[in-house]
C-alpha cells in the first residue's frame, strides 16, 4: 500500500528567565507580550483543521513565567509604566516610554493602527527630544495602551472588549489600560489548558526542553566546542559538570507531568544541541525521541547535503527518516529537521503573499515526494513504497511578527491546502515513530557534537566575551560544589540561580554574531543569576561578577546577523536593515573617504534576494558631490565561468579593480536608469534581462534576485562597488576589499 509523504511540524516556544534574582521584578516584557500574540493563536488556528497533527515544544522556563503573569505576580518595567497614572509618570519613565514603547516590527504592529502610527511618525520625524517636550499626558496614555493592544493577536480582535478598544483608537484612560492588562492575563491563562486539551484529543503532541534551556553538551564538557572547531579558543577554566544534565532533564519532566498529566515523549534539546554524552541521560529520564538539525546529521554521516538551485536535496533518503541510537538505558529515536524549509517559514515567507507562500512550501514538499519516488526501484511513480518523514522545526514565536495578521493568513492558506492534499499527511513525531520505528541505526558514539547553527557551538562559546561568561559560571559552579550542605532541598535559591545562569540565551547575545538594543540587559541578567549563587551561599560576590562581561557599544562594522527583508523604497527604514551587515566608509585614501558624501553600506540576504543599501550625507547632489554611476560587480572565487574586466576607462591596475567579474549591474543615480550585463567568452559583456529593484530617495536601496545570479545554495560570491562618471572610473567601495556574500 503506498504511503503519503509524512510531515512533522515542530514549533519551539521559548523565552529565557527575565526575572531578576534581586527584587523579583521582570526586566523585560517578552513573555507577557508573546503570550498574547504567539502561543495560544498558533494552536487555535491548527484546531480549525482537526485532520492535521503537529508538535509544539514548551520550554519549562517559559511556562514558569507565563504562570507568574497569570497569577499577577510578574511585573516588568513596561507593565509598571502602563499601569501608572499618566499624570504621575516620572521623567525617567517618559524617556523609557519614548525609547521603548515602539519596540516591535512597525510594518505589522504599528502601521495598521492610525493612532499608534501617528505617535511613531512623530518620534521618527521630529525626534525623541521633541516628543519629550511636546507630548501631552493623553499622548502618553494612548501610547501605553497601544503598545499592549498591538501585541494582542488579530485572532482575538473579535472579542467584544478588544474590538471596542480598537474602534476607540485614542483617548485611552488608566482604567482602559488596566482592563487591557486583565485581558492579557485572560489570554495567557488559556495557553497551557488549550495545549493540554488538544494533546488529550490527539491532534497535538507537546514536548519539553531541559529546564532553563541550557546547551547540554557544553554543561557536560566545554571541550565539546572543539569537536566541530578543533582550533577553538576555549574559556580559561573548563566547565565539566555532567551531573547537572539529569537535574535539568528531571525538573523538566516533573514540570511536564504536573501540567499535562502524562509523561513527555519528545525532547527538544536546547538549540538542537546534541552530543554522545547527553544521550544516556535523555534515555534514562524516559524520553523516547529528540530532534536536531540536518547539519548535525551531515557531520555524523560525513555526508554533505547538496541542494540544487531550487533548494531540493540530491540524496533525500538520508534526511527524511528517523534514526535509532542505542544507549545503556534504552534506544532513542532522533529526527533531523530540513534546515531550508524551516528557514523559509522563519525568515522568507513573511515577505510573500500568504497564499503564494503556502503554495511554495507545498510545492517543495511535492518535489521531495517526487524525488523519493524517482529513487525507488524502477522509478515507480504510483506512490511512496516506504514511509518517509520530513521534519520542519523552528522558533514558533518570533517570525510571526513579520507576517500579515501575525501569520494567520499564511497558516490558514497552508492548512486549507494540506487538509485536502491526498499525498501529504501531517503527523506528530511520536505518531510516526510508533507506527514506523526507525530502521536505520546511528552509532551513539559517532553522533556529532553540535547545534543547528553550522553544526557547531560557536554561537555560545569561543568568542572572548562568551568565554569570560563561561569562566564566571565555572567559578560560581565550583563555589556551589564546595558547599555540600547546600542541596536543592536545603538551599533551593542557590540551585535555581545556577540553573538560570546555565541557560543558553545569555551566551547567544555575548560577543560577535548577535546583537540587540537590550544586550546590556541580558548581560546584567546573567550576572544577577550568577551573583545570586554567591548570595544564597553567603559568599562574597566577586568583583568581576559586578562588572559587565563586555562593553556594549554600537559596532561600526559588522557582518549580517540574520536574514533581512527590506522594503525597497529608498527610505532606509531602520527596522528593515537592523540585522544587516554594515560597513562604515572611511580611511585615508582620498577626500571622499574622509568626509565625502557616502557614509556607510548595508548588506544582507534572504532566500529570494541579495540586498544593498548606500547611505549618503544629507544634501548630497548626484553628479556634483558624488559620481552619478554606481557599478555593482560580482566576483566568484574558485568557480569556472566566463568572466570579464570592469568595463570602465581609466581603471587603476590594482586589486580588486583588476579582478575578472561575471555579473554587472549599473545604476545612474541622476536618470535612475538601470542596466544588467553578464560576462561572455572573449572577456566581453553582454546585456541580459535583470529583475533588480532599485530605489533612490534618502538613500540608495537595491534588491537583486538570486535568480539573476549564477549561484547555488551555500555558494560564496563577492561584490565590488565601483563609482564612475561618463564611463570613467572615479572610486570604489569598500576600501581595498570586497563585500562577501553567502547564498542561503
Amino acid at each position: 500500500m503506498p504511503h503519503p509523504l509524512y510531515v512533522a511540524f515542530i514549533w519551539h516556544q521559548h523565552q529565557p528567565l527575565y526575572k531578576s534574582r534581586f527584587g523579583g521584578q521582570y526586566r523585560l516584557p517578552w513573555v507577557r507580550l508573546h503570550g498574547t500574540k504567539d502561543y495560544l493563536d498558533l494552536v487555535l488556528i491548527l484546531a480549525r483543521y482537526p485532520k492535521l497533527h503537529q508538535t509544539v515544544n514548551l520550554v519549562p522556563s517559559l511556562i514558569l513565567q507565563l504562570e507568574d503573569y497569570v497569577q499577577g505576580t510578574a511585573l516588568d518595567p513596561y507593565l509598571t509604566a502602563a499601569l501608572t497614572p499618566e499624570d504621575q509618570l516620572s521623567v525617567e519613565q517618559k524617556h523609557f516610554i519614548v525609547e521603548h514603547f515602539f519596540d516591535g516590527n512597525h510594518h505589522t504592529l504599528i502601521d495598521p493602527h492610525p493612532r499608534y502610527a501617528e505617535l511613531y511618525a512623530q518620534r521618527q520625524e521630529k525626534g525623541r527630544g521633541w516628543c519629550l517636550e511636546n507630548w501631552t499626558e493623553q499622548d502618553y496614555s494612548d501610547l501605553l495602551a497601544w503598545h499592549n493592544l498591538a501585541w494582542i493577536d488579530p485572532i482575538f480582535w473579535d472579542d467584544p472588549d478588544i474590538e471596542g478598544w480598537l474602534k476607540k483608537g485614542r483617548n485611552f484612560s488608566l482604567s482602559d489600560r488596566q482592563r487591557i492588562y486583565s485581558k492579557q492575563r485572560e489570554i495567557i491563562g488559556k495557553i497551557i489548558p488549550q495545549h493540554r486539551q488538544m494533546q488529550d484529543a490527539g491532534q497535538l503532541e507537546v514536548t519539553t526542553t531541559p529546564y532553563t534551556h541550557p546547551i547540554l553538551p557544553l554543561l557536560a564538557d566545554t571541550d565539546a566546542g572543539r569537536v566541530a572547531v578543533p582550533e577553538m579558543e576555549l574559556p580559561h577554566q573548563r566547565f565539566q559538570w555532567e551531573e547537572d544534565l539529569p537535574r535539568h532533564l528531571s525538573k523538566a519532566r516533573q514540570m511536564y507531568r504536573d501540567r499535562f498529566g502524562r509523561e513527555p515523549r519528545g525532547l527538544w534539546p536546547s538549540e538542537q544541541s546534541v552530543s554522545p554524552s547527553i544521550l544516556p541521560h535523555v534515555a534514562r529520564e524516559g524520553f523516547r525521541w529528540l530532534c536536531s538539525d540536518e547539519a548535525v546529521l551531515g557531520w555524523t554521516l560525513q555526508h554533505f547535503f547538496h541542494r540544487d538551485g531550487a533548494g531540493n536535496l540530491g540524496e533525500p533518503e538520508y534526511l527524511y527518516r528517523p534514526y535509532r541510537l542505542e544507549t545503556p538505558h534504552g534506544d532513542l529515536a532522533m529526527v533531523f529537521r530540513d534546515h531550508r524549509l524551516s528557514d523559509l517559514i522563519g525568515f522568507t515567507y513573511a515577505t510573500m503573499e500568504p497564499r503564494k507562500a503556502a503554495s511554495d512550501l507545498i510545492g517543495h514538499l511535492e518535489s521531495i515526494a517526487y524525488s523519493l519516488k524517482n529513487r525507488q526501484p524502477n522509478g515507480a511513480q504510483s506512490g511512496l513504497e516506504r514511509p518517509w518523514l520530513v521534519t520542519i522545526a523552528l522558533d514558533g514565536e518570533n517570525c510571526w511578527e513579520f507576517y500579515q495578521r501575525d501569520g494567520e493568513l499564511f497558516l490558514d492558506a497552508l492548512y486549507q491546502k494540506l487538509s485536502h492534499h491526498s499525498e501529504i499527511e501531517l503527523v506528530t513525531v511520536s505518531e510516526f515513530i510508533e507506527k514506523f520505528p526507525p530502521t536505520e541505526t546511528l552509532p551513539s558514539d559517532r553522533l556529532h557534537s553540535g547545534s543547528w547553527v553550522d553544526g557547531s557551538f560557536t554561537t555560545w562559546i569561543g568568542d572572548p566575551a562568551k568565554n569570560r561568561a563561561w569562566d564566571l559560571l565555572t567559578q560560581a559552579r565550583e563555589t556551589l560544589a564546595n558547599h555540600p550542605e547546600a542541596t536543592e532541598e536545603t538551599n533551593p535559591e542557590a540551585w535555581e540561580a545556577l540553573y538560570a545562569a546555565e541557560g543558553s540565551d545569555w551566551f547567544w547575545w555575548f560577543g560577535e554574531g548577535h546583537s540587540s538594543n537590550q544586550d546590556a540587559m541580558f548581560d546584567q541578567l546573567f550576572r544577577e543569576h550568577v551573583a545570586a549563587i554567591y548570595k544564597a551561599l553567603d559568599e562574597p560576590i566577586p568583583d568581576e561578577v559586578l562588572q559587565p562581561v563586555e562593553k556594549h557599544e554600537r559596532q561600526r562594522d559588522r557582518t549580517p546577523q540574520s536574514f533581512i527583508h527590506p522594503k525597497i523604497d529608498g527610505i532606509g527604514d531602520e527596522q528593515d536593515w537592523d540585522k544587516a551587515g554594515r560597513i562604515e566608509i572611511g580611511g585615508a585614501r582620498g577626500t571622499m573617504h574622509r568626509s565625502g558624501p557616502i557614509q556607510r553600506l548595508w548588506y544582507g540576504v534572504d532566500h529570494l534576494h541579495f540586498y544593498l543599501r548606500v547611505d549618503f550625507k544629507t544634501g548630497t547632489e548626484f553628479g556634483k558631490d558624488c559620481p552619478p554611476e554606481f557599478n555593482l560587480l560580482w566576483y566568484y572565487p574558485d568557480r569556472t565561468m566566463h568572466n570579464s574586466p570592469v568595463p570602465l576607462k581609466e581603471l587603476p591596475a590594482r586589486p580588486p579593480l583588476d579582478y575578472l567579474y561575471h555579473n554587472y549591474l549599473g545604476i545612474n543615480l541622476v536618470t535612475h536608469s538601470v542596466w544588467f550585463q553578464e560576462a561572455r567568452e572573449d572577456f566581453q559583456w553582454k546585456p541580459r534581462q535583470g529583475r533588480a529593484q532599485v530605489a533612490v530617495d534618502k538613500c540608495l536601496e537595491i534588491a537583486v534576485p538570486w535568480a539573476d545570479l549564477p549561484s547555488d545554495p551555500d555558494w560564496w560570491l563577492h561584490l565590488a562597488i565601483v563609482l564612475s562618471e561618463g564611463g570613467r572610473f572615479r572610486d570604489y567601495l569598500p576600501e581595498n576589499s570586497l563585500i562577501p556574500i553567502q547564498m542561503p
